[in-house]
């Protein structure tokens, strides 16, 4: 196996195994923590935005993660850094499956929740920025972008295994999954974390990295030099990131409320068979961006995901299954072209020495403002005008032509040195 190989399969178990652990939070935020952790909420709205405010922690502390686990990759290596991140991930998520909930231990038990959701935040913002530069770092030159898919195939394989854990759990009933079923995909993560550890720990470190220079402090060369790249590459996410928390834990929740009335089971598996498209897509995908140009692709993805978002939500409370399926289907497949070739056009817009933080920076931030706003934002909006899906709507099309326009204005930075060669062992 070449290193190529080796480092964009270690960036794809790595990937899928954190996010697996960030989504079974997001899946449980959406159906369980409301009750478990928020009972005493005044009504059941404010319950559900407590739940999702949690949530959002891990995204707030996400752009803290990105500095310290930058500084620490741009300086000391991507794969110190992600063995790192790694540990504490799984950790994290391992505790949330032993917490006790506040029918236990009264206030104390949202407190723990939320300190456990920012050592997840922390993790998670150091892990994509140093698992995509692997990929792409070690990449042949024309096939960065298909090689950076492999740190893009985490998200919809953990996201996978995640959905699939609580549809699997919500098998033994309502009452079985409220007292112990939950906990069940939070503690097995351990053994995920393992089996990741074992792998990553076999790969070498990125060759770009090797030949940089190693002097300075990242974050005050990146605002010296990059700040606009830094801008730029928030502006290019909200749908990839914002727009894909909409259409998985707004709309597992908006689906199964009173609004609508969709059972928790057929979302859960319309959502699973969502991240089953996305995970067989998002190659091909990233195979269009090294073939077509990366930035190409990802707008004709965003002009479709714009276009579906209408019967997107109109076939929610059909009660359908194949309706609800296929546009869940069709409409990831859109998200999965705006996500795919994202790790290489990142990574171009700055300088290698820099670009642990840069792209960590860029992609969390658009994280806590667009991944952590956006499901409050939808639930907020949608209930002040009465359960209607147009407000939900219209923020994700707004989200389009945002990425749209920084897309097209986006920096180029090409690497001086070339990636290794890629010989066979």
């Amino acid at each position: 196996m070449n290193r190529a190989t080796r480092a964009a399969g270690a960036a794809f178990v790595g990937t899928t195994i954190e996010w697996y652990d960030f989504y079974v939070y997001a899946t449980a935020a959406a159906l369980l923590f409301d009750d478990l952790f928020f009972p005493n909420a005044s009504s059941p709205t404010v319950a559900l935005m407590a739940s999702f405010a949690t949530y959002a922690v891990g995204f707030f502390a996400r752009p803290l993660g990105g500095i310290v686990f930058g500084h620490f990759g741009d300086r000391v290596g991507r794969k110190s850094a992600l063995v790192v991140t790694l540990l504490m991930m799984g950790g994290a998520t391992f505790a949330v499956g032993l917490l006790p909930t506040y029918a236990s231990i009264g206030t104390l038990a949202p407190v723990l929740l939320v300190l456990l959701r920012f050592v997840q935040g922390l993790a998670v913002g150091g892990e994509w920025g140093g698992a995509a530069l692997m990929a792409v770092e070690h990449a042949p030159p024309d096939k960065k972008t298909f090689y950076g898919g492999f740190a893009q195939l985490g998200n919809p394989a953990g996201a996978l295994l995640a959905t699939g854990a609580f549809s699997l759990m919500t098998l033994f009933g309502d009452d079985a999954l409220h007292s112990w079923g939950w906990r069940a995909p939070f503690i097995v993560s351990a053994v995920l974390v393992l089996v990741g550890l074992l792998i990553r720990l076999r790969v070498e470190e990125s060759p770009v990295f090797e030949e940089t220079d190693k002097t300075g402090v990242p974050i005050k060369e990146v605002f010296r030099t990059s700040w606009r790249s830094v801008l730029l590459g928030i502006g290019t996410l909200p749908v990839a990131i914002g727009g894909y928390y909409i259409l998985t834990t707004f709309l597992l929740s908006y689906a199964t409320g009173p609004s609508v009335g969709e059972t928790e089971q057929l979302i859960l598996n319309g959502l699973s068979f969502a991240a089953f498209v996305e995970l067989v897509a998002t190659l091909g995908i990233a195979w269009m961006g090294d073939k077509f140009g990366g930035r190409k692709v990802a707008i004709w993805f965003l002009i479709g995901t714009a276009v579906l978002a209408v019967p997107q939500f109109a076939v929610l409370g059909t009660h359908n299954t194949f309706l609800i399926f296929l546009m869940l289907g069709v409409m990831r497949l859109a998200t999965s072209g705006t996500y795919g070739p994202m790790a290489a056009i990142l990574a171009e817009m700055f300088p290698p020495q820099v670009r642990y933080t840069g792209i960590s920076l860029a992609y969390q931030g658009a994280g806590a403002i667009f991944g952590g706003l956006s499901p409050l934002a939808a639930t907020a909006l949608v209930g002040a005008y009465g359960g209607a899906a147009w407000p939900a709507v219209a923020l994700l099309v707004a989200m389009c032509a945002l990425s749209v326009l920084c897309l097209l204005v986006a920096p180029r930075h090409r690497d001086r040195v070339p990636a290794a060669p890629i010989t066979t062992e």
